[in-house]
């Protein structure tokens, strides 16, 4: 409801996580997820955590809300994370999530081909479409140029929303220890 991160942020201090409990944190995910599907219809099945950060509290009293995540929802997805996720091992609760903003497509190329040879799953994050020069933005002839290589099943690309993906996974992957 409020997008709290940490309180490093000087715009976030006012939802610092460092602030929030997990009851605090369980009752914005459900009032969000309520509104959501009030307005919508349809009730989330995926979260992203706001600035790619899972925890709340502060020193000895840190938490992940990373378990609240997993019982409320299919997926968390996170921030600027390293890399692409290993379907047969990746958990659910915490999908690493590689940034699409700024990217020229012979960037995003390059994390495509990665992935594609690793079989793996990328997950790509990205805020506003615009143009060039702005923050925080994935741009428009990037974007463009990604649909329409992925398109070309010569690719070997399956895009889809996550939850789609993510119930494709669980369903094919062998069970995890």
């Amino acid at each position: 409801m409020r997008h709290p991160c940490t309180g490093n942020f000087s715009w976030a201090r006012h939802k610092a996580l460092e602030d929030y409990t997990l009851a605090e944190m369980a009752a914005e995910l459900d009032e969000a997820s309520d509104l959501i599907e009030e307005s919508l219809g349809v009730r989330p099945v995926s979260f992203a955590y706001p600035c790619g950060q899972k925890y709340v509290g502060r020193g000895e009293n840190v938490e992940s809300y990373v378990p609240l995540v997993a019982r409320k929802f299919l997926t968390g997805r996170g921030w600027l994370d390293e890399g692409p996720n290993d379907p047969g091992f990746c958990d659910m609760a915490q999908l690493m999530a590689m940034e699409l903003d700024g990217l020229t497509f012979e960037q995003l190329k390059d994390l495509l081909d990665d992935a594609v040879e690793k079989g793996a799953w990328l997950v790509l994050c990205g805020h506003e479409i615009g143009t060039e020069g702005r923050h925080q933005t994935v741009h428009v002839d990037t974007l463009h140029a990604f649909c329409e290589y992925a398109q070309d099943p010569a690719n070997g690309l399956w895009v889809a929303p996550v939850g789609e993906i993510a119930r494709y996974v669980t369903a094919h992957r062998a069970p995890l220890d």
